[in-house]
């Protein structure tokens, strides 16, 4: 199958940075689409930002401006740099990937999360 191996996440001031990454590996044809989801404590979880094969990408509108998805197909990485970084911004980051595993088999992989914490 495929694993999805996440870094980058810690503890931030707020108007900070921080570069979060995730690495996909495995049985791979093929990823479709590459996110980046948070889930704040006691809040569902959100998509913040999308990027497909075609590299055509989408952020939520309350990271617009701020967060930058990207990736290097190379590697299977697909990245999230996040500046001026807020308190509300504070989430559990999660990477997931749409892959073709075969030439007919499309499958969602999610990685375990990384702890994003925003605070002075």
């Amino acid at each position: 199958q495929v694993q999805l191996v996440e870094s980058g996440g810690g503890l931030v001031q707020p108007g900070g940075s921080l570069r979060l990454s995730c690495t996909a590996s495995g049985s791979i044809f093929s990823i479709n689409a590459m996110r980046w989801y948070r889930q704040a404590p006691g809040k569902e979880r959100e998509l913040v930002a999308s990027i497909t094969s075609a590299g055509t990408t989408t952020c939520a509108d309350p990271v617009k401006g701020r967060f930058t998805i990207s990736r290097d197909n190379a590697k299977n990485t697909v990245y999230l740099q996040m500046d001026s970084l807020k308190p509300e911004d504070t989430a559990v980051y999660y990477c997931m990937n749409i892959v073709t595993v075969t030439r007919v088999d499309t499958r969602i992989f999610w990685g375990r999360g990384t702890q994003v914490t925003v605070s002075s």
